[in-house]
């Protein structure tokens, strides 16, 4: 029997198939072995809540449940003091609230558990929680970009640019693009010096482009910087082009190192009529503007966009300076932090 030459294009055709149903079942099984150990930590803690409330023996049961779990069960981690604790309080908070319980449980099931402790240790509300819940699943967050996400006040950035979306999109579009955009963007992971012109923040994005696509959200793909445009005869430059691929259009952003004046978005509605004209396809939405600035006067933005027959939005950005290395490395790592947090929380219990 011939054996199959296995550098052939029909073998390695077909191991590559093998290879890539290994690993859609092993993701399978990652993700229902993390729904199982959520719904037993959920089980744990309601368990643990309603005896401490309603048995009377306080929290010091908990150390020798955690001592009883362990004997019994040493090969599995996760029944520490400090891990039971996190079960109870995670029960607790989601348990305070008038929504069905139920769909909250199959919602938080669909996180890690590090993800789960990060958003109730960090939200200050049950729909703030739920909210980093749903566009961690959305977005696909590792526990470092939701924890970063939640520490830029995320939740209460989003959808607040001031726009004239309703005016000039159809529904819903205008609403996804009005929840696209934020207000403030947080640019400190710039390297800017103390004076900084318009072109300074255009480069330093562009070099940190990765870290400019997470602060302007999932479906951002960077298409150019200075990208030009010609109207009669006259050569303009847009700053920095974008194209958003579940508003399926093109995003101008314009940056600007002062406060925001009612002639910059007349500037604007010219580059988005223009993009539409010569870039846009059949099958693309209207192009959307964002003048990002360094301030602005809410009620001179409103009036400059009334106008305006294209979609623009007007938001300030923020930027940090640079902490001195001494005091950087001396701050305290995201793990010791958790860590305290979590004993904490226990110690509350």
């Amino acid at each position: 029997m011939k054996i199959q030459n296995t550098s052939s294009s029909e073998y390695l055709s077909w191991i590559k198939e093998l290879k890539s149903k290994i690993q859609s079942a092993q993701l399978k099984a990652a993700v229902s072995v993390n729904k199982e150990l959520l719904s037993l930590y959920w089980d744990l803690g309601k368990s643990i809540s309603s005896k401490i409330s309603e048995s009377n023996w306080g929290t010091s049961v908990v150390e020798e449940l955690s001592k009883d779990l362990k004997n019994e069960f040493p090969n599995q981690k996760g029944f520490s003091r400090t891990n039971l604790f996190s079960m109870k309080q995670w029960f607790e908070f989601y348990s305070a609230s008038n929504n069905d319980i139920e769909k909250i449980q199959q919602l938080v099931g669909q996180i890690p558990w590090g993800h789960n402790l990060a958003i109730i240790t960090k939200s200050e509300t049950i729909e703030e929680a739920l909210f980093y819940c749903n566009k961690t699943i959305e977005n696909n967050w590792s526990r470092a970009v939701l924890i970063n996400q939640i520490s830029s006040d995320f939740y209460n950035r989003q959808g607040k640019a001031i726009t004239n979306f309703n005016n000039t999109l159809p529904e819903p579009h205008s609403g996804l693009a009005t929840e696209t955009l934020k207000d403030p963007y947080k640019l400190d992971f710039l390297d800017l010096q103390e004076k900084i012109l318009e072109k300074d923040i255009e480069a330093q994005l562009v070099k940190h482009i990765t870290s400019f696509l997470l602060e302007l959200g999932a479906g951002f793909s960077f298409v150019g910087q200075q990208v030009p445009i010609k109207i009669d005869k006259q050569d303009f430059y847009i700053d920095l082009l974008f194209y958003h691929i579940k508003l399926k259009c093109y995003v101008v952003i314009e940056l600007k190192a002062i406060e925001f004046k009612a002639e910059f978005a007349g500037k604007m509605n010219l580059y988005l009529s223009a993009v539409d004209d010569t870039m846009k396809n059949e099958s693309d939405n209207p192009t959307i503007g964002l003048l990002l600035c360094q301030s602005k006067s809410e009620v001179v933005a409103e009036y400059a966009l009334r106008g305006m027959t294209q979609p623009i939005g007007i938001a300030e950005y923020e930027l940090s300076k640079a902490m001195p290395k001494d005091l950087k490395s001396n701050l305290p790592t995201i793990e010791k932090i958790e860590k305290e947090l979590a004993t904490t929380l226990a110690k509350k219990s």
